[in-house]
């Protein structure tokens, strides 16, 4: 099985959301129809801009709460080395 954590935004450099789930298509699916209430439904939180492969539950979670710890500017830079262009993922997850 694998695991994800994944950071969510609003716009480009807009609101950011970070998680983790071990289904991310129905776990982004949820984040953008707005199934669960919560910060990413009322912020309007629901582009996929960066995510990350882990083999365990464990390792996911260490990583989703380091994140999480991070200031801005680090969440921002991670996010443009993998995506630069801010491009929404979702398309690139349902494939």
């Amino acid at each position: 099985m694998s695991f994800f954590v994944y950071i969510l935004a609003s716009r480009r450099n807009g609101t950011l959301y970070t998680g983790m789930t071990d289904d991310l298509v129905k776990r982004i699916w949820q984040h953008r129809n707005g199934v669960v209430p919560g910060f990413t439904k009322r912020y309007e939180v629901k582009m996929l801009v960066w995510y990350e492969l882990h083999e365990t539950r464990e390792s996911a979670f260490t990583r989703e709460r380091q994140i999480k710890k991070w200031n801005r500017a680090w969440k921002l830079r991670i996010i443009e080395q993998m995506n630069p262009s801010w491009r929404d993922l979702w398309e690139d997850i349902t494939q």
